[in-house]
């Protein structure tokens, strides 16, 4: 089994002299979801590549294991499993390479092209005579096997740096840029289908989460909130560990409903969940809030509702799904893991509180206007709704 994995980046490789921070965030994050792991590794940067190697080869747990957690690291294009060369000669290479065929390759009638690349300039063989000598190894043991150069079924790739590494896959990675890169954001994680898919995107940005979640009590069941916990847990296998916000909403909610018109409760709502959401995220170094919504998909989410939404708070809110229709986001959190939890039928405090006939063009001066008829409790209600938040560590 394989005892290496290059890892491929994207557009990291454009940023210039900012770079090498980029790669090592890389690898801070590659380290970080790897230690968990019964195994050592070593994770370093070489040139154009991030290499993760263990001191033997995988067996096939291991490599399962070690798989599924690099394809939740942002920032990697690609990882290839790869053998390490136990020597540097022409021969070493050679064996490892019809080894490699032999236990991975029980079919034997492909073509394939040898793709060698000496990022170890001092290597005394050039490319192309690796290439050449290598490929008529390979036609010599399985004379079953075919060159193609132009559009062969497998590419051999043999990469010469201070050891000498033999791959011949590539596994997609999520892509984006690494974790920690681009500041951090606080997340209103509701426990709908698009929450955590814009906590998904955003991150893969390299933003760094907090979440928030608004409770309402006993309108909303224990189930609910261990509901929202598990999706923060999922979150947190691609973003880092977490810190959950729970806000007791339920004084606030009852309040507004109490004094305010009821086909505005969800706009008058979500405005003060955007108000605690602020206070949260300054106090704990927040660039910006984020929400999963969409242009369009329910009354809240119109543009004029949204304009009037963003009119509560003064940071940026970032809605990573914008422009998404609802199968896209149900496609992506199918991709994720946070479907099957999401749809779990335990509501939240935004749909027990819903209006049945809710403004979709929201006229911002006359919800101003109503929410005056707050003016006597509504900030304590805040105050004593921060108070008593409750903060839970997530991931890690």
């Amino acid at each position: 089994m394989f005892s290496a994995f290059l890892i491929k980046y994207g557009e990291i490789g454009v940023k210039g002299k900012n770079r090498f921070k980029f790669e090592d965030a890389l690898v801070f994050q590659i380290k970080r979801v790897l230690e968990p792991l019964d195994r050592a590794f070593d994770v370093v940067r070489i040139d154009g590549r991030i290499l993760v190697t263990t001191d033997s080869p995988l067996n096939e747990i291991e490599y399962d294991e070690t798989l599924v957690k690099l394809k939740k690291v942002f920032g990697i294009v690609e990882i290839c499993p790869a053998e390490t060369v136990p020597g540097m000669t022409l021969d070493d290479i050679k064996s490892t390479v019809l080894r490699h065929i032999d236990e991975n390759f029980p079919d034997k009638k492909i073509t394939f092209k040898v793709n060698a690349r000496r990022g170890n300039k001092s290597y005394p063989i050039h490319s192309m005579e690796i290439n050449a000598s290598v490929g008529e190894a390979i036609l010599e043991a399985f004379p079953e096997m075919r060159v193609d150069v132009h559009n062969p079924d497998i590419y051999f790739k043999i990469d010469i740096r201070d050891s000498i590494y033999v791959y011949s896959k590539g596994i997609k990675g999520t892509g984006g840029l690494p974790l920690g890169t681009n500041g951090r954001a606080l997340l209103l994680l509701s426990g709908g289908i698009d929450s955590p898919v814009a906590g998904y995107m955003i991150s893969k940005r390299g933003v760094e989460l907090d979440c928030v979640y608004f409770n309402a009590p006993p309108y909303t069941s224990d189930r609910a909130l261990q509901k929202v916990k598990d999706l923060a847990r999922i979150l947190s296998d691609y973003s880092g560990k977490i810190n959950l916000h729970i806000i007791n909403f339920t004084d606030i909610q009852l309040y507004i409903y109490d004094k305010c018109p009821h086909d505005e409760l969800t706009i008058i709502m979500r405005r003060f969940m955007m108000k605690i959401a602020e206070r949260i995220a300054r106090a704990n170094g927040c660039l910006g809030l984020v929400t999963g919504e969409s242009i369009g998909q329910v009354a809240s989410q119109t543009l004029k509702s949204l304009f009037t939404t963003d009119e509560a708070c003064t940071m940026p809110v970032y809605r990573p799904l914008i422009a998404f229709d609802k199968q896209e986001i149900v496609d992506k959190s199918e991709e994720i893991g946070t479907y099957e939890t999401s749809i779990l039928p335990y509501e939240d405090c935004c749909t027990i509180f819903v209006a049945k006939h809710p403004v979709t063009k929201p006229n911002l001066n006359i919800i101003k206007l109503h929410e005056q008829n707050l003016n006597e409790k509504i900030d304590e209600l805040i105050e004593t709704a921060l108070d008593k938040d409750e903060v839970l560590s997530i991931g890690v």
